[in-house]
């Protein structure tokens, strides 16, 4: 495969189609996607399009709080260091079989940020 960097929504789409099938199949976090908070995939994959158009591309198509969604969801299932590493494993994986480039590396850097602060709100919210 001829890996280009991530550039358009088209783009993105690859990257969060590809990282959630891998995600489901996980028997790590797998059950949290599928089992503690049965997601409707059709109404959270295009928000996670939204989300990393947003963040990647410069698009202002994304609203929500990702901060207070993962908050309710340790209420739930606690959510550890372990699960944090394997979502980031997964993530980092995808990216780099796919894509290549500024934004690629944008996009591990990003989610290693994201799921820093997201562990530290929740450690906090405990």
């Amino acid at each position: 495969m001829n890996k280009h960097d991530i550039l358009t929504e088209a783009d993105i789409k690859l990257l969060i189609d590809a990282f959630y099938k891998r995600v489901i199949a996980d028997p790590i976090i797998g059950f949290i996607f599928t089992d503690v908070v049965a997601l409707s995939w059709e109404k959270h994959i295009p928000i996670m399009n939204s989300f990393w158009s947003s963040v990647l591309l410069g698009k202002n198509t994304y609203s929500g709080n990702p901060m207070i969604k993962h908050i309710d969801l340790d209420k739930k299932i606690m959510l550890k260091k372990e699960h944090f590493d394997k979502w980031l494993q997964l993530w980092e994986n995808t990216v780099q079989e796919n894509f290549t480039g500024e934004n690629a590396s944008e996009a591990i850097s990003r989610a290693k940020n994201i799921a820093s602060l997201i562990q530290f709100k929740i450690e906090q919210s405990r």
